[in-house]
């Protein structure tokens, strides 16, 4: 099964809708906080070095999706990335609509250029900022590519694993 229309080479420019914006500032907050420290932590020690994320012990974090009323305060500590329940002030908060992190997570945009251009947000702690933005920049993530997700991709891929595992029917 293939999608209906062609994927695009390159993400359109888009912003939400404001009223998503408002709806999402109303909803609860932890379930997408969970999908972030989750994938966070799945990364640690595999794509992401734990070394450099040493200074990062102990502090807050929040990211706000601008047009999607979201915010995600999480924290990190010796055991991995945390949510965090109380409404502290954290150490860095990155805010950016959700095109401008869907373009930083496919590997179009980087950081510098979307925060030149006043598209990617930081407050609080400048120099946190930058050791979270070049730990970012050395890391090698694999490009995201939404292609990967159809049907027909999903279903290969498991009849490749299914094919190569011992046991295999």
């Amino acid at each position: 099964m293939s999608l209906p229309f062609k994927l695009p080479q390159q993400l359109p420019d888009f912003t939400l809708p404001a009223p998503l914006a408002k709806l999402g500032d109303r909803l609860p907050q932890l379930p997408p906080t969970l999908a972030l420290v989750t994938g966070l932590n799945l990364g640690l020690g595999r794509l992401i070095p734990r070394e450099p994320l040493e200074p990062l012990i102990g502090k807050r974090f929040l990211i706000r999706v601008t047009d999607a009323g979201m915010s995600m305060r999480f924290a990190y500590g010796a055991r991995g990335f945390r949510p965090v329940f109380d409404s502290a002030p954290p150490d860095l908060t990155i805010s950016a609509r959700a095109r401008d992190f869907i373009a930083l997570l496919a590997r179009e945009e980087d950081p510098d250029t979307l925060f030149f251009n006043r598209r990617l947000l930081m407050q609080g702690d400048t120099d946190l900022g930058l050791l979270v933005k070049n730990t970012l920049d050395g890391v090698d993530l694999p490009r995201f590519d939404p292609s990967r997700l159809t049907l027909s991709e999903l279903l290969h891929r498991l009849r490749a694993r299914l094919a190569t595992s011992p046991g295999a029917v």
